[in-house]
């Protein structure tokens, strides 16, 4: 271990990124490049553990504490040669990974983890920099030719460790340039698609042939590839798109996330398009999906000089630390807020993040594209057709609100109130069952908890709850209840098509 004791008196310290009201301006990475001192200083904080967790959650089982102890005593290219023995390619995990490693970081347990990640990317580069990284060529060429099908992370990696071995390796890529979605799916303000460049060229000078704009099975045909090679590695990815099977999906005006993303990369790297352009410039954006490419969509959407943008996400809002549900090691699975999501805050005044909306239907008008209301904004507002109907004057049923929409305890809801818990307190000791229906866990005050409360109190009550994304209950009452994560409607139309003894069973 470098620093005895280093990780109590050094705190994490975030790299240093460009200011947004300059970073989006452009599409140029965002990164300002890091110096030794904050490096070393951040290494320092490496407890050494004696089970190093993030050993465990790497995927690639790089092994940090090591190679952090290294960079904190000087040997930076000891280091690198360690961090290189497990991980091909850090000059892109060190950008875009999600950094599992620091989730389970044993420091994090009781404190910030350590920026595993961030001294990753410095010394990787500090290699390029410095001229440590150098083509390897083996000293022995076998007679054996393989064929890899698709340039990204895995097709890459695979070819540079194959032909390192002695094989004589080619790349199709049916793109004009390598990376796979590296290239034209990640935004060039994450990754600069000039790193994806340099790696390529490295290999190239190591024997690697790469081909381009060959699709395999369309441009070369599977019999040409057998024909060709010994072995045949398919390292395509997965482009398919997670669609939304709804309503209006055909609409004008409604894009998936990649083809979006794609265009984007290709104007930054003078690429030709092929499609129409989608440009969001002046127009309002909606960003479906509230994973990273969401983000992405977000960031690209800010830089594009969009007049607005607003992200949703089906479920509901992570809290900000981690639940009993999600301890240590796992990866941490709360709120998180990225660099994009700042931007679009700054810029227009708000986080764009919603949460707990399902999308139904797309809108159309009568030219076949997406209906943007008047105000520009979503609406939540309920249909007039959908709103019941009092049975006496056959008047819409309204809520009991003040003027000013909050809620008022006048004299009916006291009332209704005292009613309520006279009913409870005359069946306090009787089989009773507390059903919640879509409470969720906006006000969870109101009703959800002193369900959890009576549940527990009396031992013949049962516990049942029917919510999209919110069914979930106190372990001490789970023996006494039922929580189904799913449409209300879907739901009850489900059980009421049941036989009457099959209900009375369950």
């Amino acid at each position: 271990m470098g620093k005895l004791g280093g990780f109590l008196e050094i705190h994490r310290e975030e790299k240093k990124i460009r200011e947004i009201s300059d970073r989006i301006k452009d599409f140029n990475e965002i990164d300002v490049p890091l110096n030794d001192e904050y490096i070393k200083t951040q290494a320092a904080r490496c407890m050494d553990c004696g089970v190093p967790f993030c050993h465990w959650a790497c995927p690639v089982d790089n092994h940090c504490p090591e190679w952090q102890d290294l960079v904190y005593n000087g040997e930076w290219k000891k280091a690198l040669d360690l961090l290189l023995s497990t991980n091909p390619f850090p000059e892109f995990t060190g950008r875009i990974c999600p950094a599992l490693c620091e989730g389970s970081c044993t420091l994090g347990k009781n404190d910030k983890p350590v920026t595993t990640k961030n001294i990753e990317l410095a010394l990787i580069e500090k290699g390029w920099k410095n001229g440590w990284i150098k083509p390897k060529t083996p000293k022995k060429r076998f007679d054996k030719k393989i064929a890899v099908i698709g340039s990204g992370p895995s097709g890459l990696a695979a070819a540079q460790t194959l032909n390192r071995f002695g094989y004589n390796v080619t790349v199709y890529e049916k793109s004009e340039r390598a990376g796979g979605l590296l290239a034209l799916g990640i935004p060039d303000f994450k990754l600069d698609k000039k790193i994806i460049d340099r790696r390529v060229k490295l290999m190239e000078e190591e024997g690697v042939k790469f081909i381009y704009n060959t699709e395999a099975g369309k441009d070369i045909s599977n019999e040409e590839l057998e024909k060709g090679f010994d072995i045949i590695l398919m390292s395509c990815g997965s482009k398919q798109a997670r669609d939304l099977n709804i309503k209006g999906r055909e609409a004008k005006g409604v894009y998936l996330a990649m083809d979006f993303l794609t265009q984007q990369n290709r104007k930054v790297n003078n690429i030709p398009l092929y499609n129409e352009e989608i440009d969001v410039k002046g127009k309002n954006v909606l960003v479906i999906g509230g994973g990273d490419t969401g983000s992405d969509c977000v960031g690209t959407s800010v830089r594009q000089g969009a007049a607005s943008v607003k992200q949703i996400e089906i479920l509901n809002k992570p809290s900000e630390t981690r639940t009993s549900k999600n301890p240590w090691p796992q990866f941490p699975m709360y709120l998180k807020t990225s660099t994009s999501h700042k931007e679009a805050t700054e810029v227009y005044g708000n986080d764009p993040r919603e949460w707990n909306i399902t999308t139904k239907e797309f809108i159309k008008d009568e030219n076949g594209e997406f209906d943007v209301p008047d105000n520009k904004e979503i609406s939540m507002k309920l249909p007039k057709g959908l709103i019941p109907k009092s049975p006496d004057g056959n008047l819409d049923v309204t809520t009991n609100l003040r003027v000013d929409s909050s809620f008022v305890e006048d004299e009916g809801w006291h009332k209704a109130s005292k009613s309520y818990y006279n009913f409870l307190e005359e069946n306090k000791n009787k089989h009773i069952l507390f059903l919640e229906l879509g409470v969720g866990a906006n006000t969870p005050v109101i009703i959800k908890y002193p369900f959890w409360q009576m549940t527990k109190s009396n031992e013949k009550a049962v516990y049942a709850c029917i919510n999209y994304g919110a069914a979930f209950c106190p372990m001490e009452i789970e023996n006494r209840s039922i929580c189904i994560d799913g449409d209300i409607r879907e739901v009850l139309n489900s059980i009421l098509k049941l036989p009457v003894a099959k209900i009375v069973s369950l």
